[in-house]
């Protein structure tokens, strides 16, 4: 479904990246099913219009978080999402990534694409100087994509968020500017 231009952040050869809309519901619902397998254990994005309302409003309206939709350029289709969440300025400057591919465009760099450019905003126009993203340790597609798009591990965090009702280990991985223009 074509959608505004003029919200669309940044682009890349193949994908670009936009703020989310209310409007999105149909479509995001849509590929959140499709992609339940992909998806768990470790992924529970909103799969229902009054879920995803939720969902969308606070990314839109909460000032320390911020949603992206990765969008194929060619026939706009929604590949997958990365939010940035926790967003803290004054000295920290910082942020927390989270990510999911849908299943349509799993496997084909999208997501890379996406969160590469995501990474630029987040270092440019927003300002930020690090970037983390928390991983359970057995994802070994989201561990890929932070390592293939620079970040380190740097630590390991026993029972650190609740998913699917129990308390999860995550590696954590980060990025700085530094670490990405001296790379």
């Amino acid at each position: 479904m074509p959608h505004d231009a003029s919200l669309h952040l940044a682009k890349g050869p193949r994908v670009s990246i936009r703020t989310f809309t209310l409007g999105d519901g149909t479509e995001f619902v849509a590929r959140v099913r499709e992609s339940r397998d992909l998806h768990r254990p470790w992924l529970f994005p909103p799969d229902t219009a009054d879920a995803y309302a939720l969902y969308a409003k606070r990314l839109i309206e909460d000032p320390t978080r911020m949603g992206f939709l990765v969008c194929e350029r060619d026939g706009g289709d929604i590949a997958g999402f990365i939010t940035l969440n926790n967003i803290v300025e004054g000295g920290f400057q910082s942020g927390t990534l989270a990510y999911g591919a849908f299943a349509h465009a799993a496997g084909r760099g999208l997501m890379r694409e996406g969160l590469g450019l995501v990474v630029g905003h987040a270092f440019g126009p927003r300002r930020l100087h690090r970037l983390e993203i928390n991983v359970q340790p057995d994802n070994a597609p989201s561990i890929a994509l932070a390592r293939g798009c620079g970040f380190r591990r740097e630590g390991y965090s026993p029972k650190m968020l609740f998913i699917d009702g129990a308390w999860r280990d995550h590696e954590r991985w980060a990025l700085t500017v530094e670490m990405r223009t001296s790379g």
